[in-house]
């Protein structure tokens, strides 16, 4: 029975992986159909579609009166985005480093960083409630705010490359309708996905005897990554080392700002057992003051931070599992 239950999970998730996968080109076609700059493409509208997943799993996980999961993913998606997709970006990356160079990465490291913490600082109290959801919305808005108000960083257009396709397939895109059919369809799929991985996550719960958020942590929280480390990965290869950064700390500050925020609006976030997610704190913690030292340190991430990043990652599954078994 319990095989089943993996079962329904990895098909979900391949599911979920296949079809975020074509939203992310479908988006990028119809974001330079509309002449939205690369900035705007790798701070906002690609960590959007990124962090679909996170925001249907949290709001259906809210629905099924089971929000610990969504907290457990976002935590689990923060931890996977500051080590393991970060790395894989470094590592993929034409010269095995990404520059951190600009004053707007250099901005965001920061506001990412606080977007982070947030979520744990208002946890304490062992409940994010309808009013902490606010302030992580609020959050969110005071992000958004910034990012339009630099209007000097919208002037270069999405590169052709980014997505391996011909100019003129995106830059004369001319099937805009059936291409939003096709991502109404594609959110459609996300959202069954998600349905399957949430029934999955709460059978595995039931019968392994293991916490929701423990479940999100090291379970759906990966899956949910998938689209974020896919785009890290090409991005890097195409030398695209912006897009890697803006990816990234935009999936870090939607999960941790607008997605626990509209979860907890539509039901409050009960943590019974705050022991429960003192191991995932420490080493969130770790790998945000590790990757901000790392990002500061001549301005680039290297090769050798990246395995560092790589090792801690692997360091919290296995102390994880160590804990469960």
């Amino acid at each position: 029975m319990i095989w089943s239950y993996f079962l329904i999970f990895v098909i979900s998730s391949v599911i979920l992986y296949i079809s975020c996968e074509t939203l992310t080109k479908i988006v990028v076609r119809v974001s330079s159909f509309f002449n939205i700059k690369e900035f705007v493409i790798a701070f906002f509208v690609m960590a959007l579609a990124s962090s679909l997943p996170n925001l249907f799993l949290g709001i259906s996980s809210a629905i099924n009166h089971a929000p610990q999961l969504s907290f457990g993913d976002t935590l689990g998606n923060n931890f996977i985005a500051l080590t393991l997709t970060i790395a894989l970006g470094i590592l993929f990356s034409k010269n095995k480093e990404i520059s951190t160079e600009s004053r707007t990465v250099q901005n965001t490291s920061i506001f990412a960083f606080i977007a982070a913490i947030l979520p744990l600082i208002l946890a304490i109290d062992g409940e994010i409630s309808r009013s902490d959801g606010l302030i992580l919305i609020l959050a969110f808005a005071l992000y958004v705010f910034w990012l339009f108000s630099k209007q000097d960083r919208f002037r270069k257009v999405i590169s052709p490359d980014l997505i391996n396709e011909p100019a003129k397939a995106i830059f004369e895109f001319k099937n805009l309708a059936k291409s939003i059919v096709i991502i109404v369809g594609l959110v459609a799929i996300i959202f069954i996905a998600t349905q399957g991985i949430i029934f999955a996550a709460q059978s595995l719960s039931l019968h392994l005897n293991i916490s929701l958020i423990l479940i999100g942590l090291l379970i759906t929280g990966l899956a949910d990554s998938l689209p974020e480390i896919y785009f890290s990965i090409n991005s890097a290869r195409k030398g695209e080392s912006w897009m890697v950064l803006g990816n990234l700390m935009g999936s870090i500050i939607f999960p941790a700002t607008l997605v626990i925020g509209i979860v907890s609006l539509i039901q409050p976030i009960i943590i019974d057992d705050l022991s429960s997610i003192v191991l995932a704190r420490f080493f969130l913690l770790i790998a945000l003051v590790f990757y901000f030292i790392f990002s500061q340190t001549d301005k680039k991430l290297s090769k050798r931070e990246a395995i560092f990043l790589l090792i801690l990652y692997v360091a919290y599954c296995f102390f994880e599992l160590i804990k469960v078994i």
